[in-house]
């Protein structure tokens, strides 16, 4: 039952990742791969808020819920094969620095957003 709790969550993630970054490419135009660069710091944002909650409020969600938020939901919500593939790219067409920048950026605003949703869920748990 976990197994499939994780896959339709996972499902439901990429589903959301697909309209969010559509609606992303719709709203900004440009070579720098925005759709998945916000969806990586929310998703970290998100995976931080559930963490803390989910830490100090321990009994109000299962083991397998826990899972299906986490390893599901947030592990099909963002993608790090597809920032990768875009560094590549970027590094390819506009040059070193470009795809620098963006790894750096996306990797550091990932892990800001992780610690701001690290302490704001505490707060609310």
């Amino acid at each position: 039952m976990t197994t499939l709790l994780i896959a339709v969550c996972g499902g439901v993630g990429a589903v959301s990742r697909f309209v969010v970054d559509a609606e992303v490419r719709r709203r900004v135009r440009g070579s720098f791969p925005v759709g998945t660069f916000v969806i990586n710091v929310l998703g970290s944002f998100v995976l931080g808020i559930l963490t803390a909650a989910l830490t100090h409020q321990a009994d109000w969600l299962s083991p397998t819920g826990k899972a299906a938020l986490g390893t599901g939901f947030c592990g099909g919500f963002t993608t790090f094969s597809t920032a990768s593939v875009e560094t590549a790219r970027l590094w390819l067409t506009r040059g070193r620095s470009e795809g620098s920048r963006y790894a750096a950026a996306t990797a550091v605003a990932s892990l800001l957003a992780a610690l701001l949703g690290l302490a704001l869920g505490a707060v609310i748990a």
